[in-house]
């Protein structure tokens, strides 16, 4: 233990690190159940998801405490995921299996960028307050999704406002749809109001949300996995919570369904299909960069705002980040398992993974090296066991969690200098848009596009990293392209 880890000279024992894993691992756990949720809503099989979600994780996790031996987890980030299912697969009309394609060349492109020097350009290319409105943006994007997956906002549309439906025009004097109304679009006469709490799962959710807000500000360990279990409990006499459990929710039938998307991201549906049309070939690089720069950014922050801290990353170990390529420093080999679970997670079956900010509660119990990585990545292993669960706990439970994920990730805000119009017009188009578009890569795209068009007027042209100005033409080709397809 002491030649693998070094735990005398970190200052820490062995019982420590294994408070410290437990500790991390009740704090981040709720993953389990949220992500196969999220994206279980594109078609994956969500026993298929639970199971990619443990092994990437695990994956992940064991890289970061052997190879890196710093106390971090892996899982699947939030805000990835919902970038996956929303923007991607939703908004964007990729298949499930492309999307997975998109994260796996995501994963390839991370490693690339921690063993040359690129990743330093990308780092100092973005202004920190366009960082700190992504990452602010995608909590808003987190929430609004939570508060729309709990039922508590409904839409108003008359029918001047409605555009089409089953993506044809629609007529205010049709009254029959071949097949039913399959979709609706509208334009911005639709009117969002607070629903009517006459809805036992609505009522549900709002429950969960007090209870799991009350934890969360009482900083009870595991909070956000202890609003779930208690919601889905509190949904059995409401008639909410169905406690049948199908004999297809088991470990056996977890296995057979991870066939099915075990390398569907090489399918012909998969990657087959990203490059098989010329005119969407550049919304697929745009969405690469998206998934890319959020999954670096979102780690990286992770790993300089915890470790700065606490000693584990140093301000030396920063710039041998910047200045050296290759694995030199712990920070390094710390992206580095980022970026191999990523990969990792895309040929199993989920979106991509990150390095969890809820790592900060190990550390806070005293972790300091990987040793607390590998207690969480053997929790993780044994959890595998619980796919049944899977089937009981329902979406009015899940909601909850997603809404304080959010608002915790917002807290990123409260660092953009809102009285400076110069930076916070930039930042509230990034972060904004990314919920009122619902769409984190339109919100990244507004974001960058204002930054260069505010700098220019103000004779600061010069001051743009040119990577900015060739992502920000990207986008605007892409909007163009989109108008005339």
């Amino acid at each position: 233990m002491e030649r693998l880890f070094g735990l005398k000279k970190a200052g820490t024992t062995v019982s420590t690190e294994i408070g410290a894993g437990l500790t991390t691992f009740f704090a981040m756990s709720y993953i389990l159940f949220v992500n196969p949720q999220i994206l279980g809503q594109t078609g994956m099989p969500v026993q298929a998801v639970f199971l990619a979600t443990i092994i990437a994780s695990v994956a992940g996790t064991l890289v970061m405490g052997l190879v890196a031996n710093v106390p971090y987890a892996l899982a699947p980030g939030m805000g990835l995921n919902a970038f996956f299912t929303y923007t991607v697969v939703m908004s964007l009309g990729f298949k499930w299996q492309a999307a997975l394609a998109l994260v796996f060349f995501c994963g390839i492109i991370n490693i690339l960028i921690t063993v040359t020097k690129i990743r330093k350009m990308l780092i100092s290319a973005i202004p920190m307050n366009l960082q700190l409105a992504i990452s602010g943006g995608i909590g808003a994007f987190i929430a609004y999704a939570g508060l729309k997956n709990a039922g508590f906002l409904k839409f108003t549309s008359d029918a001047g406002n409605i555009l089409s439906i089953n993506n044809k025009a629609f007529s205010g004097t049709q009254e029959t749809f071949h097949h039913g109304i399959e979709t609706v679009v509208t334009g911005g006469g639709i009117v969002p109001a607070l629903q009517n709490f006459n809805n036992a799962s609505i009522v549900l959710a709002l429950i969960g949300l007090i209870i799991t807000v009350l934890l969360k500000v009482r900083k009870v360990p595991g909070a956000l996995l202890i609003g779930i279990f208690a919601t889905t409990i509190i949904g059995i006499p409401m008639g909410v919570t169905n406690l049948h459990l199908s004999s297809a929710f088991t470990f056996g039938a977890s296995v057979k369904q991870l066939g099915t998307t075990f390398l569907a991201a090489f399918s012909s549906q998969g990657m087959g299909s990203l490059f098989s049309d010329s005119h969407r070939i550049i919304l697929v690089l745009m969405t690469i960069l998206s998934f890319s720069l959020s999954d670096i950014f979102d780690s990286l922050g992770t790993f300089i705002g915890t470790g700065r801290q606490t000693g584990i990353f140093s301000g030396e170990e920063e710039l041998r980040l910047e200045a050296e390529p290759g694995f030199k420093s712990k920070l390094d080999k710390a992206l580095f398992a980022d970026s191999i679970a990523t990969g990792v997670g895309s040929l199993f079956g989920t979106s991509n993974i990150t390095t969890y900010v809820e790592s900060s509660a190990g550390i806070g119990a005293g972790g300091r090296t990987g040793l607390t990585s590998v207690v969480i990545a053997i929790l993780f292993l044994a959890s595998s066991v619980l796919s049944p669960l899977l089937s009981i706990i329902p979406t009015a439970a899940i909601a909850p969690s997603l809404i304080l994920v959010g608002i915790m990730m917002m807290s990123s805000f409260n660092k953009i200098p809102w009285g400076d119009l110069e930076e916070a017009i930039p930042a509230f188009m990034t972060s904004l848009m990314m919920a009122f578009a619902y769409n984190i890569t339109y919100g990244i795209a507004a974001g960058f596009i204002f930054y260069c068009l505010i700098k220019t007027v103000m004779g600061k042209a010069k001051t743009v990293h040119p990577l900015i100005w060739i992502v920000s033409v990207l986008f605007v080709i892409n909007f163009a392209v989109l108008a005339f397809i």
